[in-house]
């Protein structure tokens, strides 16, 4: 008896075993519907005419977005492959700061086409080697079809910038906003280093008030805040700047010592001794020349008491506190100065002078403009306008990614058509490659190219076009040679898309299909989920 059941048990932990084959299976088909269920969250949000999403955080603020990366990384993703296409848009969010939701899309029909490969007794392996071949190859694809631009090329220049905002709430402003986007990068681009075109070197500011019309690229820098004097100057000419890094108010005891004072005596020459220190230091600001002082905020007492206040306003010296700490590199890049740390550098050499500083007011709130800064950096501000906060932070989305595809330009000077033109072409070259190889590449090869059909697909869905009759002539045209025909959404036609201006950087569509097929092969190559002890 006992015999029989330990033959039983045996039987089992075998049984278990056997079937325990089935799980890497499993797995895989749970990491690939969860990311392909977060592809067709986002999907519809591509193009022009892709919706938009509304995000309510859990504090009650709501967001109204259309750019992947935003949406994503606001969204509740627990499943830990869904986690990785939150990653993936992010990276192409850094990379070319463009074409995240393509990104996300172009993964999910990848990850489709794989599982429709898997199911039919391919092993992950190969799928994963021939999806990086195929990647390989469609970068070599592109690249050929690309246009060459040159950066004095200011036309082509703004209609990227324009195609990248067509797809955003802010759709109907293109056309102010492209070319302040242009202008913007320009100016910090350096001529030889055109690599390393930073983007912290344009500073955007929202303020509410106005339309989206009134953003404006200002060649300077702009503090978001009154100036604090209370009755000092608020407009000089030929300013003399100084930034100080250290506070114009008494020291502070520790924190956890007091000072009893029993006497008035005693009070008396505390205030004498205050009054003296503050005085010391305004003589030493008046004495370098300085007429425009710029004070770093403080965490643990006042920048400035009242009572310098009184004494710089005597002096006519204007004080703008509360400089942000990580606004200090922008700000001596901008100005050309060094931030002073103690008394005894504020010298006249560590000054800079500016042609104009003054308040100004805009859209019910005042704000302080300092241009024309004598050897001031390549840097510049622009100041960016709403109506409501909504539209406010989704013109500043807006305009990063405006931004963003201008630096790609700078970084890779090569520009394709959008319209889903490049990657129908992708599509037809692969498939026509995967007709001179033979075996799984063959077959893996193929199921790529068709996957990437998702992105015109999509893009006619959106628009309301009848997507299968619309991707199909697309097929027929770019077969007959017409590299260049995609979907014109406007007019809900085929048509050769450069004449219409939609044009997108070489970069964005390139590492989008790179991130895609990396982030496809690192899922695939998963083949269980394991909890670790906490």
């Amino acid at each position: 008896m006992t015999i029989q059941a330990s033959m039983g048990d045996g039987n089992k932990v075998k049984g278990l075993v056997y079937k325990d084959k089935s799980k890497p299976t499993d797995v895989r088909h749970s990491n690939i519907n969860a990311a392909k269920a977060v592809c067709d969250a986002i999907r519809t949000s591509l193009g022009p005419r892709g919706m938009d999403k509304m995000i309510q955080a859990g504090n009650g603020e709501v967001t109204i977005t259309n750019d992947g990366a935003t949406i994503l990384k606001q969204m509740n993703v627990v499943h830990p492959a869904a986690k990785m296409l939150v990653e993936l848009s992010r990276a192409q969010d850094v990379e070319a700061g463009d074409g995240t939701t393509t990104v996300v899309v172009v993964a999910g029909a990848l990850l489709d086409a794989a599982e429709k490969l898997l199911s039919r007794g391919i092993h992950p392996t190969a799928v994963s080697e021939s999806f990086q071949r195929a990647a390989s190859h469609a970068v070599e694809i592109l690249t050929g079809i690309a246009t060459p631009i040159q950066l004095d090329n200011r036309e082509q220049l703004v209609k990227s910038a324009s195609t990248s905002l067509n797809s955003k709430v802010v759709s109907q402003h293109s056309s102010s906003l492209a070319p302040l986007a242009v202008d913007a990068v320009l100016k910090v681009v350096e001529p030889g280093r055109e690599q390393v075109v930073s983007l912290s070197d344009i500073k955007v500011i929202k303020q509410l008030g106005g339309t989206v019309e009134d953003t404006e690229l200002i060649d300077g820098l702009v503090f978001p805040q009154r100036v604090a004097n209370v009755n000092g100057p608020k407009r000089i000419e030929k300013a003399k700047i100084g930034f100080i890094q250290f506070c114009i108010s008494p020291p502070k005891t520790d924190m956890d010592h007091n000072v009893v004072v029993s006497d008035y005596a005693a009070m008396d020459r505390v205030l004498k001794e205050e009054r003296t220190y503050i005085l010391n230091i305004v003589k030493q600001i008046k004495k370098a020349g300085c007429n425009v002082l710029l004070i770093q905020k403080s965490i643990l007492r006042d920048a400035v008491s009242d009572l310098a206040l009184h004494f710089l306003d005597k002096i006519k010296c204007m004080v703008i506190k509360d400089v942000e700490r990580e606004d200090v590199e922008f700000v001596c890049k901008s100005l050309g100065c060094r931030p002073i740390a103690s008394l005894d550098h504020f010298t006249a050499e560590n000054l800079v002078t500016a042609e104009l500083v003054e308040e100004v007011g805009v859209g019910g709130n005042r704000m302080v403009k300092i241009t024309g800064a004598q050897n001031a950096g390549k840097t510049v501000t622009l100041l960016v306008r709403g109506s409501n906060k909504l539209v406010l932070a989704e013109a500043d989305r807006s305009l990063h990614d405006a931004l963003c595809v201008i630096r790609c330009l700078v970084r890779k000077r090569a520009v394709i058509a959008g319209g889903g033109a490049p990657e129908i072409e992708l599509a037809l070259k692969l498939a026509a490659r995967a007709d001179t190889m033979e075996g799984i590449d063959a077959i893996c090869l193929r199921a790529y190219a068709n996957a990437l059909e998702i992105i015109p697909f999509t893009l006619a869905e959106n628009a309301g076009l009848n997507p299968i009759q619309t991707v199909t002539e697309l097929r027929n045209r770019h077969a007959k040679g017409e590299t260049s025909a995609g979907i014109n959404v406007r007019k809900g036609t085929i048509s050769d898309i450069l004449e219409e201006n939609v044009v997108q950087p070489l970069l964005v569509t390139v590492s989008a299909i790179s991130f895609a097929t990396e982030t496809v092969r690192s899922i695939l190559k998963i083949d269980d989920i394991v909890n670790t002890m906490t």
